[in-house]
Protein backbone atom coordinates (compact mmCIF):
# COMPACT_ATOMS: atom_id res chain seq x y z
CA UNK A 1 0.00 0.00 0.00
CA UNK A 2 1.67 3.62 -1.06
CA UNK A 3 2.02 6.27 1.91
CA UNK A 4 1.95 9.98 1.48
CA UNK A 5 3.57 12.63 3.78
CA UNK A 6 1.63 14.63 5.97
CA UNK A 7 2.93 17.63 7.84
CA UNK A 8 0.93 19.65 9.97
CA UNK A 9 2.12 23.21 10.91
CA UNK A 10 1.20 25.65 12.77
CA UNK A 11 2.67 29.16 12.70
CA UNK A 12 5.13 27.97 16.06
CA UNK A 13 6.12 24.80 14.40
CA UNK A 14 5.76 21.64 12.56
CA UNK A 15 4.01 19.85 14.73
CA UNK A 16 3.92 16.65 12.95
CA UNK A 17 5.72 15.38 9.53
CA UNK A 18 5.43 11.44 8.46
CA UNK A 19 4.39 8.91 6.10
CA UNK A 20 0.99 7.85 6.71
CA UNK A 21 -1.86 5.72 4.65
CA UNK A 22 -4.67 7.72 5.27
CA UNK A 23 -6.29 11.28 7.24
CA UNK A 24 -9.49 12.08 7.92
CA UNK A 25 -9.91 15.62 8.62
CA UNK A 26 -13.51 17.50 9.12
CA UNK A 27 -13.89 20.45 6.28
CA UNK A 28 -16.07 23.15 6.26
CA UNK A 29 -18.31 21.09 3.81
CA UNK A 30 -18.13 17.98 5.81
CA UNK A 31 -15.60 15.22 6.37
CA UNK A 32 -13.11 14.34 3.99
CA UNK A 33 -11.05 11.47 3.78
CA UNK A 34 -7.67 11.40 1.57
CA UNK A 35 -5.43 8.48 0.30
CA UNK A 36 -2.49 8.98 -1.73
CA UNK A 37 -2.92 10.09 -5.23
CA UNK A 38 -6.23 12.66 -3.89
CA UNK A 39 -6.40 14.81 -6.28
CA UNK A 40 -5.18 18.07 -5.57
CA UNK A 41 -7.44 20.57 -3.92
CA UNK A 42 -7.12 22.97 -0.80
CA UNK A 43 -10.78 23.40 1.69
CA UNK A 44 -10.43 24.97 4.75
CA UNK A 45 -10.85 23.06 8.23
CA UNK A 46 -13.31 23.55 11.14
CA UNK A 47 -12.03 22.83 14.99
CA UNK A 48 -11.72 19.15 15.10
CA UNK A 49 -9.58 16.01 15.25
CA UNK A 50 -7.83 15.05 12.82
CA UNK A 51 -7.84 11.06 12.26
CA UNK A 52 -4.13 9.54 10.79
CA UNK A 53 -4.10 5.81 9.61
CA UNK A 54 -0.38 4.37 9.66
CA UNK A 55 0.20 0.99 9.96
CA UNK A 56 -2.59 -0.28 11.37
CA UNK A 57 -2.99 2.36 13.96
CA UNK A 58 -4.97 5.16 14.76
CA UNK A 59 -4.14 8.73 15.90
CA UNK A 60 -5.75 11.98 16.48
CA UNK A 61 -4.49 15.30 16.61
CA UNK A 62 -6.26 18.11 17.83
CA UNK A 63 -6.60 20.55 15.02
CA UNK A 64 -7.84 24.14 16.07
CA UNK A 65 -9.27 25.59 12.38
CA UNK A 66 -6.85 26.47 9.46
CA UNK A 67 -6.80 24.62 5.83
CA UNK A 68 -5.24 21.51 3.96
CA UNK A 69 -3.44 21.24 1.30
CA UNK A 70 -3.41 18.08 -0.85
CA UNK A 71 -0.95 17.49 -3.57
CA UNK A 72 -0.18 14.16 -5.17
CA UNK A 73 1.76 12.61 -2.47
CA UNK A 74 2.05 15.18 0.42
CA UNK A 75 -0.91 16.54 2.34
CA UNK A 76 -0.17 19.83 4.47
CA UNK A 77 -2.79 21.14 7.54
CA UNK A 78 -1.87 24.74 7.85
CA UNK A 79 -3.63 25.40 11.09
CA UNK A 80 -4.03 28.20 13.62
CA UNK A 81 -2.59 25.87 16.26
CA UNK A 82 -2.98 21.57 16.75
CA UNK A 83 -1.67 19.24 19.66
CA UNK A 84 -0.88 15.73 19.60
CA UNK A 85 -2.42 13.68 22.10
CA UNK A 86 0.58 13.69 24.87
CA UNK A 87 1.09 17.15 24.44
CA UNK A 88 -2.66 18.10 25.78
CA UNK A 89 -2.52 18.90 29.21
CA UNK A 90 -6.38 17.79 30.10
CA UNK A 91 -6.65 20.04 33.28
CA UNK A 92 -6.06 23.03 31.71
CA UNK A 93 -8.39 22.39 28.41
CA UNK A 94 -10.96 21.58 31.46
CA UNK A 95 -10.35 24.57 33.00
CA UNK A 96 -10.81 26.11 29.51
CA UNK A 97 -13.86 24.74 28.15
CA UNK A 98 -15.27 25.65 31.91
CA UNK A 99 -14.72 29.13 31.33
CA UNK A 100 -15.31 29.25 27.97
CA UNK A 101 -19.06 27.81 28.89
CA UNK A 102 -19.25 30.64 31.40
CA UNK A 103 -18.40 33.13 28.78
CA UNK A 104 -21.13 31.97 26.78
CA UNK A 105 -23.54 31.90 29.67
CA UNK A 106 -22.88 35.78 30.53
CA UNK A 107 -22.22 36.84 26.57
CA UNK A 108 -26.05 35.02 25.83
CA UNK A 109 -27.09 37.35 28.59
CA UNK A 110 -25.15 40.28 27.11
CA UNK A 111 -24.89 39.00 23.88
CA UNK A 112 -21.09 39.95 23.71
CA UNK A 113 -18.14 37.81 23.18
CA UNK A 114 -20.29 35.25 22.10
CA UNK A 115 -18.38 34.21 19.08
CA UNK A 116 -14.98 34.27 20.83
CA UNK A 117 -16.37 32.29 23.80
CA UNK A 118 -17.92 29.48 21.36
CA UNK A 119 -14.64 29.19 19.89
CA UNK A 120 -13.07 28.76 22.81
CA UNK A 121 -14.89 25.90 23.96
CA UNK A 122 -15.13 23.68 20.77
CA UNK A 123 -11.16 24.39 21.51
CA UNK A 124 -11.36 22.82 24.66
CA UNK A 125 -13.37 20.15 23.74
CA UNK A 126 -11.70 19.10 20.57
CA UNK A 127 -8.17 18.41 23.08
CA UNK A 128 -11.02 16.86 25.29
CA UNK A 129 -11.78 14.89 22.49
CA UNK A 130 -8.14 13.66 21.21
CA UNK A 131 -7.32 13.29 24.44
CA UNK A 132 -9.42 10.52 25.65
CA UNK A 133 -9.39 8.80 22.07
CA UNK A 134 -5.44 8.93 23.04
CA UNK A 135 -6.15 7.33 26.69
CA UNK A 136 -8.62 4.23 24.97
Amino acid sequence: MSTMLLEIVTPERIVYSEQVDMVVVRGVEGELGILPNHIPLVTPLKIAPAKIKQGGREKLVAVNGGFVEVRKDKVVILAESAELPEDIDVERALAAKARAEQRLQAARQEEIDFRRAQLALMRATNRLEVKNHHNS
